[in-house]
């Protein structure tokens, strides 16, 4: 009876940490979903402002000639030519790559891969030895779902600015 107690535990134990393993992959795929959800979200304030920004530079002339007299329309004019061009600065920031350098290599990270791992042989020792290792593989999953939970937060900042401009 006690191999199979033994067994029976070393099997909840497997199936506890591939749940767990689905579980910091999930969350890696969610906060990667939500990066393209802001970036989609810019990209779509960027393809308005073009269709407007066309829309405004055909029909420009006409509204200033109309309106040469008016102080008030160049005041408004200046007012919305500003928050437009901050709109669309937020939303450029969006695509904009930040990839800080202050935190541990991870296998997990491209740049890492290829800046800090040396080559394919010298990086597919430590993937392997940090995969068979479930502490080690954990904490590596963990600071990259960190990292880009904040590359997230970012890039939704700069979106929402983009779209209260």
């Amino acid at each position: 009876m006690e191999p199979e107690k033994t067994f029976k535990s070393n099997s909840q134990k497997n199936k506890h940490t591939d749940d767990l393993i689905d579980h910091y992959w999930g969350s890696i795929d969610y906060v990667s979903g939500l990066i393209k959800a802001s970036e989609i979200k810019a990209g779509l304030i960027l393809f308005f402002y073009g269709i407007l920004l066309n829309f405004t530079y055909k029909y420009l002339e006409t509204v200033l000639a109309e309106g040469a007299n008016y102080l008030f329309l160049y005041v408004l004019l200046a007012a919305w030519f500003l928050c437009t061009a901050t709109s669309i600065y937020f939303s450029v920031r969006c695509f904009m790559p930040r990839i800080e350098d202050k935190y541990e290599k991870n296998i997990f990270f491209f740049g890492d891969i290829i800046s800090k791992y040396g080559n394919v042989k010298e990086f597919a020792k430590p993937f392997h030895t940090i995969s068979c290792d479930e502490d080690q593989l954990f904490d590596q999953l963990g600071q990259q779902i960190f990292i880009i939970s904040k590359i997230a937060s970012y890039k939704f900042s700069c979106a929402n600015k983009a779209l209260r401009y």
